[in-house]
């Protein structure tokens, strides 16, 4: 459902679908600095864009002070657009003291090699023989694709990053679901007018409210641990039964519902009406029971599964809160609004989009790790270059020298024939 992941047990290079392991992969410190890091490689010069993020809502970064520090002492020109770090808790002066420049958005964007969360909503400054890093949807938004195409933009789309052990320091989605899941749990825990944990007081015993997370990938299983922690009594599901164990590993109760094996990516296969209706069938009693349910089922380029309906939300209770984290592909709860609050009869429900931008100084930290290591293996002695036969560089690039080079993006252009999709990269939807 939301997220495949990876075996750090040395499944280098192979595409792995353990969901607790790319969690606590997600969850582990990052090194500083790339661990690939070649102290002995002599680069030209390349000039590093840090764009400031336009889109509302978004108060990430593509860089932190720290990163910029590594491009440094790479050798590489910095130039951060001015407050493009403030909402993220980084000033200009910390940029200023590592060493990097602070210029104006236009100088940014004409920078050998652009950082950005989202894509810029300004690409006329970007110059040919460029390269574009970020989330740019490559694989849903075909008029940005075929900008970047035609402008000789070569883009790195961090949601097309191979899931494979070799690749994990560079899994942007599963980072930045696994703060997603977090966050979830929290507006869900805030927005309740029940207490999580059991009380036991002069007053009275309070019981514990009960979770209900659905989809168990970075996100959900986040959610899970956060919502544990915060003392709720915890069901979980997801339709690949590979994830019982890493739903019980975590203290919560894996819920009876139809299963059946993932895809070759890791993902759910899209399941026939029977076995919606079945599952939909065993869902029901357990949304009526619960006080939260956190729903966080989504593929990339794919309409997210519809897992809650109108009849299961008649059945809650007034006062239950459901965090639709795939609002914005479609939605799992057929009641859900992308960036609303819907009233069903008492019961509220969220449809946040971006939730790690609610928690952007970690975020962007973890975020601009990824794009370090990343970056690191573009390095040669020339400054930088795209190896399209490289599996990870190969299968991030979306477009390059005048040309669209991914095959599920030229599907998307209507400019190849249909072909096997290569392993999905996510929220885990995942959501950003």
């Amino acid at each position: 459902m939301d997220g495949t992941s990876f075996d750090p047990g040395g499944c280098k290079g192979i595409v792995c679908r353990n969901p607790l392991r790319v969690f606590l992969a997600a969850t582990a410190p990052f090194p500083c600095k790339s661990p690939r890091r070649r102290e002995s490689v002599s680069v030209a010069q390349m000039q590093v864009g840090i764009l400031s993020e336009k889109a509302p809502g978004e108060h990430r970064v593509a860089a932190t002070p720290q990163t910029a520090a590594t491009y440094l002492e790479w050798g590489w020109q910095v130039d951060v657009e001015s407050g493009a770090g403030t909402s993220a808790g980084f000033p200009d002066r910390l940029y200023t003291e590592a060493g990097a420049n602070i210029v104006d958005g236009p100088t940014a964007r004409t920078a050998d090699i652009v950082l950005c969360v989202n894509a810029p909503q300004e690409l006329s400054d970007l110059k040919s023989g460029s390269t574009l890093v970020g989330f740019l949807d490559p694989f849903v938004d075909s008029d940005l694709i075929s900008a970047l195409k035609d402008q000789g933009v070569t883009a790195l789309a961090v949601e097309a990053i191979p899931r494979t052990t070799l690749a994990q320091s560079m899994d942007a989605l599963s980072s930045q679901a696994n703060i997603g899941g977090y966050a979830a749990a929290l507006l869900a825990a805030t927005s309740s007018p029940k207490l999580l944990p059991m009380m036991v007081t002069a007053a009275g015993t309070i019981p514990p409210s009960r979770a209900l997370i659905l989809g168990v990938g970075v996100a959900g299983l986040q959610a899970i641990a956060t919502a544990r922690r915060l003392g709720a009594v915890v069901h979980a599901y997801d339709i690949r039964p590979e994830t019982a164990e890493q739903v019980e590993s975590l203290g919560a109760k894996f819920v009876a519902a139809p299963t059946q094996k993932m895809d070759e990516g890791g993902y759910a296969k899209e399941v026939g009406q029977d076995t919606q209706a079945a599952q939909h069938a065993a869902l029901t009693p357990h949304v009526a029971e619960s006080d939260i349910v956190i729903t966080t089922a989504q593929i990339p380029g794919r309409p997210a599964p519809l897992l809650v309906t109108d009849e299961m939300i008649a059945q809650m209770k007034p006062g239950s809160v459901i965090v639709d984290m795939a609002a914005g592909s479609g939605g799992n709860v057929s009641a859900s609004q992308p960036e609303t609050m819907v009233d069903v009869g008492g019961v509220h429900i969220y449809g946040p989009t971006n939730l790690p931008a609610e928690i952007p100084h970690d975020s962007s930290r973890m975020y601009a790790r990824n794009l370090v290591a990343l970056l690191e293996r573009t390095r040669d002695e020339d400054g930088h270059k795209i190896d399209l036969d490289d599996e990870i560089i190969g299968g991030t690039t979306i477009t390059h020298a005048g040309e669209v080079v991914h095959p599920r993006t030229r599907q998307l252009l209507g400019i190849a024939e249909p072909v096997a999709e290569p392993p999905a990269s996510t929220p885990e939807g995942e959501s950003q």
